[in-house]
């Protein structure tokens, strides 16, 4: 969705549109037409007319991943009834060199043009959906690209559902007169820029700094909108205060439906919700606004504040960075103070959440054997899900690391320059030098030196905790800011068995188990279907009371279904000791610890 505030801004659309159309631009020059007659039965159709192709062949080629989603999806899956015609209107004849890759026989410097519908399934965040009521696209899975022309401008004209008002909510700039038309100054951009419409609700539009931001969605259900809205301007405003500066000229938030996930966008950023389920109660509401913030904040943290290796991109395959724990990690500590900067938490809420962000790594075995950079590397190595129990609990994740490494580099900066700098200095720095001054991501060895720089001196000992498994000394950088930190294992009440059940009709069964847990040791496997517990019919209430007991003697003696045969199993359980990771404030806070916990608690 557009609307036009600054004339200068419209006349610079129109020339570049203009260019484009009277051949001013160089290259090969892309122009889409969407349709989607076929609505009901999840169907885009796309015409992509392209002239002054360069050579007698033209790869087009459909992307296997899309930015903000470190996973390979293999969008050509989708595409059906593809063809190409030249500029006498004759079919062009093609072939496929390889599964993602369209290979069309033109003719140099002349005009041809493609057709394909694209079968629109998949409603999630990172893919394409259509039905007779909405339709969401990630460019990615719909737009076929040449991959030498990934620079070049594009051009994008919607024609909608006929049931659907013409209303179309992105981060793209519409052309002026043009409707339901869009440009795109390069193929990043247009891949960043997904695009929501149907039979949508469009809540109360708000301004920060004079720029316009947008929440749109489908069913997004009944809740106070209103006070919604003034809170969500509360976390943009909070949100730019840390950089300064707002780098683009509109905002749109795009509700696609309901489920979970959101994917952040360079103008943009895609959720699901459903309002009376995340909005009706306080802690869930807390929850939603820092997912929210988080997805914000990204379009700076990654969008324009990036690690080299994340753009311009390679469409064709995984772009791996050692950096995701910058990306993502600070993104979810700075989610965190942006919440509490706007007033939407208290100091509790604070403490809380970087306690749990700490606990969901030190807890499990994966800490040791997994850093923070090569879970960043290591994200695009298949679905996660898929993994074994052993596999699964060698690893962690750099959200939560990198989280608790962004908030002991910041009380670092603070403490050695007497709380004159903290790491939103090295932000501002990165933005500036890089994204705006230098147009680039940064290197590894640049982020450590911009962060040392910043500090005065060496950050040795936190970049190892960074790229290695030692054991991190929390209490040394936490009473910096006069915070303390409980770090003493304890005794966990009960017995701890290591395996979760459900119930599904009226069999319970496996759901998860622990990598070398009491389940595992014993031979458990996930799926397995309890027959009987302790000579028993099953249950949940069965199985905790068996856990509740602290006697030595006490067993799970299981009947398993397991590939058409009972297996007998026992289990022992043990003791399980945990650390609680507890933060509270110092009673005796020198001037500095106190001075530094006020200005990071933006108090």
């Amino acid at each position: 969705m557009r609307k036009n505030y600054k004339w200068l801004h419209v006349l610079i659309i129109l020339q570049l549109f203009f260019n484009c159309l009277f051949g001013q631009v160089s290259g090969t020059e892309m122009f889409y037409k969407v349709s989607m007659e076929r609505a009901p039965q999840h169907y885009y159709h796309v015409e992509l007319t392209c002239n002054n192709l360069k050579e007698d062949s033209t790869d087009f080629n459909m992307c296997a991943w899309t930015p903000g989603y470190y996973e390979i999806i293999h969008y050509e899956k989708a595409i059906e009834n593809f063809h190409a015609i030249d500029d006498n209107q004759k079919e062009i004849t093609w072939y496929k060199p390889s599964s993602n890759v369209w290979r069309i026989a033109n003719k140099k410097n002349r005009k041809c043009v493609i057709e394909y519908d694209v079968k629109a399934t998949v409603l999630f965040v990172g893919n394409v959906y259509v039905d007779e009521q909405r339709g969401y696209i990630t460019p990615g899975g719909l737009f076929m690209y040449v991959k030498e022309d990934l620079n070049k401008p594009v051009t994008i004209q919607f024609k909608p559902y006929e049931k659907w008002p013409s209303l179309i909510a992105t981060g793209l700039d519409s052309i002026p007169g043009k409707a339901n038309t869009f440009y795109a100054a390069n193929f990043d951009v247009l891949y960043d820029s997904p695009f929501l419409m149907g039979n949508l609700e469009q809540l109360p539009d708000f301004f920060v700094n004079k720029i316009p931001h947008h929440f749109i969605g489908y069913d997004i259900g009944n809740f106070d909108k209103a006070a919604f809205i003034n809170d969500l301007q509360k976390i943009i405003t909070s949100g730019v205060n840390i950089i300064g500066d707002i780098p683009y000229t509109h905002y749109s938030f795009l509700s696609i439906g309901h489920g979970g996930g959101g994917i952040e966008h360079l103008n943009s950023t895609s959720i699901t919700m459903r309002g009376e389920n995340v909005m009706q109660k306080e802690e869930s509401k807390k929850s939603f606004y820092e997912f929210l913030a988080h997805e914000y904040f990204h379009h700076y943290n990654v969008k324009r504040i990036r690690p080299i290796e994340l753009g311009p991109f390679d469409y064709s395959k995984e772009n791996r960075t050692r950096m995701l724990w910058v990306s993502e990690g600070f993104t979810d500590y700075y989610a965190t103070l942006i919440l509490k900067d706007a007033g939407l938490i208290n100091e509790a809420d604070v403490f809380k959440t970087y306690q749990e962000h700490i606990k969901a790594y030190e807890n499990v075995p994966g800490h040791l054997f997994q850093s923070a950079t090569e879970s960043s590397m290591e994200t695009w190595s298949g679905n996660p899900f898929a993994k074994s129990p052993e596999e699964a609990a060698k690893t962690i994740s750099y959200y939560d690391k990198g989280c608790i490494l962004g908030l002991m580099i910041d009380f670092t900066i603070r403490h050695e320059t007497n709380n004159k700098k903290s790491l939103d200095d090295v932000m501002r720095i990165l933005y500036k030098k890089y994204y705006q001054a230098l147009k680039r991501g940064f290197t590894e060895k640049e982020f450590r030196m911009e962060c040392e720089s910043a500090a005065g001196g060496s950050l040795q000992e936190l970049f190892d905790y960074a790229s290695t498994v030692k054991n991190v000394n929390y209490p040394k950088y936490f009473t910096y800011a006069g915070l303390a930190i409980d770090t003493v294992s304890k005794a966990l009440p009960g017995l701890h068995s290591g395996c979760t059940l459900a119930k599904n009709d009226s069999a319970m069964f496996v759901r998860n188990i622990e990598w070398n847990s009491p389940a595992w040791k014993a031979g458990l496997k996930i799926h397995d279907v309890i027959l009987q517990l302790n000579d028993s019919k099953p249950s949940p209430e069965l199985f905790s009371e068996v856990l509740n007991k602290t006697g030595e003697q006490s067993t799970l003696n299981l009947l398993v279904a397991r590939d058409g045969q009972q297996i007998k199993i026992t289990i022992h359980p043990e003791i399980k000791y945990e650390k609680s990771f507890t933060i509270s404030k110092m009673q005796n806070a020198d001037a500095l610890q106190s001075a530094i916990y006020k200005s990071w608690m933006r108090n």
